[in-house]
């Protein structure tokens, strides 16, 4: 009798366990979903809110402000298109779009040559110990500030105690006046420029080599192509995704800089080496004219925004895939 009332009792209480058991299961597992498609948006929240922030929120106010005319001290004022009026006939502005644009041709054209000439010469003719080397000695200028490396270029280049000028004292080059003539000064600006940024390019086409099977290569020697003839009928079409995102990377850059061209030569002599991005800092900075500023700026990213739709467009035509 004992024995039965206790078994009893004892089913009423495991049947009462389960039933809450049971009961309380839905409820956490509801909140157990509802944690789980939470919890991603509250780990990309600061990223999301940083970048609306000091990304979006700065975008759209450019945007807007091109279309009125604000000194910070008095009211903005609307005043339609005339900020893009004045910037289309104002001959700086003008002079300084014409300098990018020749910097792009020959800074990129020189960056991307010769990031891809070292990167196969490192990728195969160099042991693996000196690869390792050669990618990281490329790369560290890039890591470096671009401000202290052109003041740091800037004495090397001085016409009168720069090193420069001494080393070619040697073999009887009378001193250079590197940053004082407009031709100088723009072949010191695209040479520290380029010093600076072919690493990324560089790095970017020795994982394009090193993508390329080597079957390839020996399909190519087995039909008698070799040297160069194996690289231009082989390495650069296998290779042209690679050279595509370098060469967008490259020119979108390339369109803003900034950095060298101020500290090393101030824009000058005269406008030689003043760039579109200078004009937006002397315009907001320098004359408080942010209308203006906004509206060269608004001009500089729609014609990047042509740039690289152009490129992506014409790629259909050079680039394969494997």
């Amino acid at each position: 009798m004992s024995t039965a009332t206790t078994g009893m009792s004892t089913k009423r209480r495991n049947g009462a366990g389960s039933k809450r058991r049971n009961g309380a299961a839905p409820g956490s597992e509801t909140t157990g979903r509802q944690r789980q498609r939470w919890l991603p948006w509250a780990f990309l929240a600061p990223t999301i809110l940083g970048m609306g922030l000091f990304t979006l929120v700065p975008i759209v106010a450019s945007v807007v402000l091109a279309f009125f005319r604000w000194d910070i001290i008095s009211a903005p004022s609307f005043v339609g298109f005339d900020n893009f009026a004045e910037v289309v006939q104002d001959p700086t502005v003008r002079v300084s779009f014409l300098n990018t644009i020749m910097f792009v041709v020959v800074a990129v054209a020189l960056q991307l040559g010769l990031a891809l000439a070292l990167a196969i010469m490192v990728q195969e003719k160099l042991p693996a110990w000196l690869r390792v080397f050669f990618r990281s000695a490329f790369f560290f200028p890039l890591i470096l500030s671009a401000a202290s490396v052109s003041i740091f270029m800037r004495y090397l280049f001085n016409e009168q105690f720069g090193v420069v000028n001494w080393l070619l004292s040697f073999v009887g080059i009378p001193a250079v006046p590197w940053l004082t003539t407009p031709a100088g000064s723009a072949a010191v600006v695209i040479l520290v420029y380029v010093w600076q940024n072919f690493g990324f390019s560089f790095l970017l086409f020795i994982g394009g080599l090193a993508s390329i099977p080597t079957e390839t290569y020996e399909a190519a020697s087995i039909d008698g192509a070799t040297g160069w003839r194996k690289h231009l009928h082989v390495t650069l079409p296998l290779l042209s995704p690679t050279t595509l995102v370098a060469s967008v990377m490259a020119i979108i850059n390339a369109l803003q800089v900034f950095d060298q061209p101020y500290v090393l030569t101030r824009g000058g002599p005269g406008d030689s080496t003043r760039t579109a991005v200078m004009v937006i800092f002397e315009s907001a900075f320098q004359r408080l004219e942010f209308g203006q500023a906004s509206a060269i700026g608004v001009i500089l990213t729609l014609i990047i925004m042509a740039i690289t739709a152009a490129q992506f467009r014409l790629s259909k035509r050079f680039v394969f895939y494997q």
